[in-house]
């Protein structure tokens, strides 16, 4: 047993120095040894380095690029663990890491994504999206929405009446979405409103304000992990009749398209929050309406606004480099604060009507979505097609969106189209840019937390 021990203490080299807060030693394996590499507990040197408090390290791994959204077999990204150790300084550089990541991986995918636009017919295509929920009362207020979506050469417009959801809240308006790829990337993303005419530039790169308030964001905010289980996912034939029993065929819209039942289809969510105090549950409701509605906290009487402090740090852990990597996986001890977390799963019975007819193909879909996934929900539909379909495109689909929401997502019509306006991909003359934080920069923020662990899971 002591000789296993010894040798389970030779491996990892990176975290053991963490661990051990030898920053010396780790600036020279840093240059030679692998970054990226996890422990039997998922972690990366970076997950240790946030959980343990060890700014140096956190900042020499931050030089040294290492990934900020990597997931830990817990599921936890850093900067989620960053969000409970609670140091502001670790989650501006996490934050801001993160961002740099998300640019880099964007311009990275941005020549084959804007080839493949090109390669493609132009089109004009409408979804429908009906709510539903299993909960009456919630049913009745549920919005309906149809996204219209135009593609001409590399450009996209998508026009939409639903901007977000959060919990029960939906915020509704009157916005275009433009995707330009053969522009430069500060200048692709644009997003107008349609009602005030007005438009904004989405950037790549925010505002050192932004900043501190998307940090304000997350530290007031409970750590959240949602995502659609497709481990036990089956597809079988949905069936019709009383007595003679047959696969069930119907026209969605124009197309034909077979109906598949599909089973094990699993909603988890998971939630932290021991690094919130009762009164900031009070608080983060309001400071999360307000930031994300666009509106800054600002300057007032020339004061800088309030930001939450870094807190006190959690107890110094008393584990041993030798206790941690002998632990089982999955059974990681106790490095940061005692967990205030929450589980729940809820099983969804949902169906998809694949159709051979549709013009697009799901890779093609996937292009498209890949533009417009900034919006919360469109996210959800990519994350369904990028499932093993049956064959077909999925022309009516059922996606859980929130625990106690459905939504069905109906491909109602489609149309190659090689007289598609360009004007729709231009600013009209007579909008306005909006000099105020609002629909640009929320969709700016939403790109970067749309990646980040602590946000999706």
């Amino acid at each position: 047993m002591p000789m296993i021990m010894a040798q389970e203490s030779e491996k990892y080299p990176l975290h053991r120095c963490i661990f051990q807060g030898d920053v010396k030693t780790l600036n020279i394996l840093i240059r030679t040894h692998d970054i990226t590499e996890k422990d039997k507990q998922g972690n990366t040197p970076l997950h240790l380095a946030v959980m343990l408090g060890r700014k140096e390290c956190v900042q020499l791994l931050l030089a040294h690029g290492a990934s900020v959204k990597v997931k830990n077999l817990a599921g936890w990204s850093p900067l989620a663990e960053a969000i409970s150790y609670g140091d502001r300084q670790t989650i501006s550089s996490l934050l801001r890491k993160l961002k740099q990541q998300a640019r880099e991986q964007m311009e990275e995918r941005r020549p084959n994504l804007v080839a493949a636009l090109h390669q493609m017919g132009d089109f004009y295509m409408e979804l429908k999206w009906d709510f539903q929920s299993w909960v009456p009362l919630v049913s009745r207020v549920l919005p309906s929405d149809i996204c219209k979506i135009h593609k001409s050469g590399a450009s996209i417009r998508m026009d939409t009446t639903l901007v977000d959801f959060n919990d029960m809240r939906w915020e509704r308006g009157d916005i275009s979405f433009i995707f330009n790829g053969d522009q430069k990337p500060s200048h692709s993303l644009t997003v107008l409103d349609n009602k005030a005419k007005l438009f904004q530039r989405v950037r790549y790169e925010e505002t050192e304000l932004e900043i501190e308030d998307e940090v304000d964001i997350l530290m007031s905010s409970d750590i959240m992990a949602a995502q659609m289980s497709t481990k036990s996912i089956t597809f079988s034939r949905a069936q019709t009749g009383w007595i003679f029993r047959e696969d069930k065929r119907e026209m969605v819209g124009a197309f034909h398209a077979d109906f598949y039942q599909i089973n094990g289809m699993v909603l988890e969510s998971r939630k932290r929050r021991e690094h919130l105090s009762e009164e900031d549950l009070q608080k983060n409701k309001a400071i999360m309406e307000s930031l994300t509605k666009g509106s800054s906290q600002g300057f007032k009487n020339g004061e800088p606004p309030m930001r939450r402090a870094s807190l006190n740090p959690p107890p110094e852990s008393n584990i041993t480099w030798d206790e941690y990597v002998v632990a089982p996986p999955g059974q990681c001890p106790l490095l940061g604060r005692n967990l205030v977390y929450k589980e729940s799963s809820k099983s969804f019975k949902a169906t998809v009507a694949m159709s051979p007819d549709f013009p697009l193909t799901v890779d093609m879909l996937l292009n498209v979505l890949e533009v417009i996934t900034p919006f919360k929900h469109l996210s959800k539909l990519r994350q369904f097609v990028l499932m093993k379909l049956p064959p077909g495109f999925p022309v009516k689909i059922d996606i859980p969106i929130l625990p106690t929401v459905t939504a069905k997502i109906t491909f109602q019509e489609f149309a190659f189209r090689n007289d598609i306006d360009p004007e729709l991909f231009q600013v009209p003359s007579d909008y306005f840019e909006d000099p105020m934080r609002g629909y640009g920069a929320y969709l700016t923020m939403m790109m970067v937390l749309h990646t980040a662990s602590c946000a999706r899971g």
